[in-house]
């Protein structure tokens, strides 16, 4: 008998689509897109639209396995799920016997995104044994920084309302890739007149669609919106009534910007000042304008100033007043989740300790020594080998014996390659949860409507068994996944008006109480949850701080140095301006965004899906590949002195000199090395983020 399931994309996107699951005797036989949803409509991305071929992939991890051979040689012999979990639990009670719990370290990000299952679903596990804790900053929390001392935790923009806008900037967000569904809708705005503008360094699948791409030198979009700011100041195009009586600090900024001129900023930038003008006069004087804040907007050293800058510039232009005007960072600002709740910070013992998870190579090599050694690391929903900077020191960590490495996994990935036991996972259609949407104003429901294959259980029940194991009481170690999500979400919120778990179930997703597209503008008169109320142009006293929608919600953990009190350019750590010296032995930037064909490095190891992505490869402009000899289809060498990887070279304009660019996700075991060897660990400028782009590197031909 055929039957039809709500569910909800797990997969880290901003787009969360609604889907419905196609079961036929007990199997799941088809995927399609839920139609009756407003946004994502009936349509899935080429990632998802046979999503029931990875759940019976034959290379997926069915039953618990022990190693049987050296780290990283993929030998492993079958376990029951008994001897798995009396070997994790004996290990760890004689790590903490002798080091103590701290010895052991969580690491998860959002291989998947629900809320029982996901990023935090083993928090309160870790955070009851006492563990270190992990501070998961690998995507967005230098934005969500930048946009809480600006505007405070607001969605910002509905992105349905887009629809209204006339002028339409999309700032570092490759959305034809990684954001499908908005992308509908911003072309439909376009259709009906709005100007469509791409500020990105390379010429993406959304630069190519837009009515204008223009191209600032990499980790330089902080000079850009500060001349932008300039422009609009001196110019006499801000919106002096709105910015007297909703904003704070605009005489110091504009004191700032007096000497941030397009002139100043083309030298920076590359972009000529008479294109900054341009820009700036056409987003100030076209109402409504938005702005789609990509998070690659913060991966380079300064990023965090960067996304303050152009978070100042709707308030300045008074766009807020209008609906389909302001601007989107992350909409799940006002979603009614509890995150204390599925984390239980609550339960951490006083002074443990937190490590940072895009040091993780640092720290198992012992660069970045943390006190206490780690002596064993689990993993899950997570793939640093692959995903992770600087994943030369990964692996040499990874391969110490006295690392004991626990991976509950799908497949052998990179990462589940070298641990010690592996443990097999349910996906998506096996198992109950709600997925959390950081991309639009739904709830989204996901039904479990098969069983898992071999003998795969959901992340949630392998932490229940750990629990038990280990004799801990509290009552959300027993909770089922249904009640789980009883608890994890705020139902008596004023955005859940009307909505429960029932009503999901039956239609699967519910959109938030928080007005619609067509009439929501949440900031016409100020109202911003900020400490004044109002957009802080200025922010005096601010120390840095983690604040992406995604931590781990301990307060408390986290200082640092103050910040600047205003927004301003922060030239890159690696680039030719800033770094001469570095610059004559790695003269090339090097970009690493999000694979068309691959969600992270998810799917990268399924042919169907690199034979839609294509072999691994570099992006190089003629000029740089004729320096280098390097001919189109050639096999290349990108490296520096944290790594190298091999790819094929594509000689194109798509680039300018001086760049290339590499997308993420493949496999290191299929690759020689992959984009992320040659990444550095250090952090940008607030909250820790990831400095992805800001890299300098040399290519060759092998």
């Amino acid at each position: 008998m055929k039957t039809s399931h709500p569910g909800g994309c797990p997969h880290d996107c901003p787009d969360t689509c609604a889907m419905v699951f196609e079961v036929e005797d007990g199997k799941l036989t088809g995927v399609k897109g839920n139609s009756d949803h407003p946004m994502t409509r009936g349509g899935l991305c080429g990632k998802l639209n046979d999503y029931e071929k990875r759940h019976y992939h034959p290379d997926r991890l069915l039953y618990p396995m022990r190693r049987s051979g050296p780290k990283g040689t993929h030998q492993f012999e079958r376990i029951s799920w008994n001897e798995a979990l009396d070997e994790i639990v004996s290990r760890w009670q004689l790590i903490i016997a002798e080091h103590g719990p701290q010895a052991i370290m969580p690491y998860s990000y959002l291989g998947n995104q629900g809320l029982v299952h996901g990023l935090n679903g083993g928090d309160a596990f870790f955070n009851r044994l006492g563990a270190t804790v992990t501070e998961r900053t690998f995507c967005g929390e230098g934005s969500s920084t930048a946009w809480l001392l600006t505007v405070g935790p607001t969605a910002g923009v509905d992105p349905e309302s887009f629809i209204h806008a006339k002028y339409i900037i999309l700032w570092a967000c490759n959305s034809v890739s990684t954001n499908l569904h908005h992308w509908h809708i911003v072309k439909e705005a376009q259709k009906k007149g709005a100007k469509i503008v791409v500020i990105d360094s390379y010429a993406s699948k959304t630069a190519k669609e837009a009515d204008w791409h223009i191209a600032p030198k990499p980790g330089t979009d902080g000079a850009l919106a500060m001349a932008m700011i300039h422009t609009i100041i001196e110019d006499g195009w801000v919106d002096q009534d709105y910015v007297e009586q909703y904003t704070v600090g605009f005489a110091d900024l504009k004191e700032r910007t007096k000497t941030r001129t397009p002139e100043w900023a083309e030298e920076i930038t590359g972009v000529p000042a008479h294109v900054i003008r341009t820009l700036a006069r056409e987003y100030a004087t076209t109402q409504p304008a938005a702005i789609r804040l990509g998070v690659a907007l913060e991966r380079h050293h300064g990023g965090g100033q960067s996304i303050r800058a152009v978070s100042c510039l709707p308030a300045l232009t008074g766009a807020w007043r209008h609906v389909g005007g302001g601007a989107l960072q992350f909409p799940v600002w006002e979603h009614p989740y509890k995150f204390d709740v599925i984390c239980r910070p609550d339960l951490i013992p006083e002074g443990t300790r937190v490590v940072n998870a895009l040091q993780l190579g640092r720290v198992l090599t012992n660069e970045a020594p943390t006190g206490i050694p780690i002596k064993s690391l689990m993993c899950w929903n997570a793939n640093p080998v692959t995903q992770a900077p600087e994943t030369d020191k990964i692996v040499q960590g990874l391969l110490n014996e006295d690392l004991f490495m626990v991976s509950a996994e799908h497949f052998i990935t990179d990462t589940a390659m070298y641990a010690d036991i592996l443990l097999p996972a349910s996906m998506g259609a096996e198992m109950e949860d709600m997925i959390l949407s950081w991309g639009h104003l739904y709830l989204t429901y996901n039904a479990k409507c098969v069983d898992s294959p071999g003998e795969a259980i959901p992340n949630n029940e392998i932490f229940r068994r750990l629990a038990s194991r280990f004799g801990f009481q509290e009552a959300n170690f027993q909770w089922t996944d249904s009640e789980c999500l009883e608890h994890y979400v705020n139902w008596d919120a004023p955005a859940c008006e009307g909505i429960n778990l029932a009503y999901l179930r039956e239609h699967g997703f519910a959109r938030l109480k928080v007005g619609t597209k067509d009439d929501r503008a949440p900031h016409k008169q100020g109202n911003f949850p900020t400490p004044s109320g109002k957009c802080q142009l200025k922010v005096e006293g601010a120390t840095n701080f983690v604040a992406g929608p995604f931590r781990q919600m301990y307060e408390g953990f986290q200082s640092g140095q103050l910040l600047d009190p205003l927004p301003d350019y922060v030239a890159p750590r690696e680039s030719v301006l800033s770094n001469q010296i570095l610059a004559k032995k790695y003269p090339l930037t090097i970009f690493s965004p999000k694979s068309h064909g691959f969600l992270n490095s998810c799917y990268a190891n399924m042919d169907n899906k690199i034979k839609s992505q294509g072999e691994q490869f570099v992006l190089i402009n003629s000029v740089d590949a004729d320096l280098r000899g390097i001919k189109h289809g050639e096999k290349v060498r990108v490296f520096n002195e944290r790594g190298a990887f091999e790819g094929n070279a594509r000689i194109t304009d798509d680039v300018t000199p001086g760049l290339i660019v590499a997308t993420l996700g493949y496999w290191r075991q299929l690759n020689k090395g992959t984009v992320n060897s040659i990444s550095s660990a250090e952090f940008v400028n607030m909250g820790n983020a990831p400095s992805f782009s800001d890299n300098l590197v040399q290519v060759e031909a092998t």
